[in-house]
């Protein structure tokens, strides 16, 4: 009789564990912006977009972001990551080439598996990483431009003179 209530103990807590790892599992590790780079008027954009946020992009469910901020989102496996209130690109000069979509001004940079889109002219700086599972990677910026467009407000760049 005492080995019922110990294999039930032991069944409630593999269940209970198990649980728990796959609620952990959907959790996207996502370095928020350093907050020295976001003004009053950045972290409020970045608010406004964050509400805006839709629950799928490219038919990609999001997901949690951990640690938990309002200037970051993911959705996806693997993870787009969109970050809010970003530093300005290094590479992002007078003479780069923008991709315009719903009037926002997207800088592209290749990466090794993917492109980083950064939004530019606007009170703050939105980055979103697409994997090139995702291929054509400009499919989440285009749904996230009217949003963008919506929350995060125009503001003239100073950008450094060309070379």
């Amino acid at each position: 009789m005492r080995r019922r209530p110990l294999f039930a103990v032991r069944a409630v807590l593999a269940v209970s564990s198990l649980l728990l790892m796959t609620a952990c599992a959907g959790s996207v590790d996502v370095v928020p912006p350093d907050p020295e780079t976001a003004d009053g008027a950045s972290q409020e954009a970045c608010a406004d977009l964050s509400a805006e946020l839709p629950d799928q992009i490219v038919g990609q469910e999001s997901r949690t972001t951990s640690p938990d901020s309002a200037q970051t989102a993911a959705w996806g496996e693997p993870a787009i990551i969109m970050r809010c209130g970003v530093a300005r690109p290094a590479t992002l000069n007078a003479s780069a080439q923008l991709i315009t979509v719903d009037g926002v001004d997207w800088f592209a940079e290749e990466l090794t598996a993917g492109y980083l889109f950064t939004a530019t002219g606007r009170t703050a700086y939105v980055e979103v990483t697409v994997p090139d599972k995702y291929a054509p990677e400009i499919g989440p910026v285009t749904e996230l431009s009217p949003l963008v467009a919506n929350a995060v407000p125009q503001q003239e760049n100073s950008l450094p003179e060309s070379p």
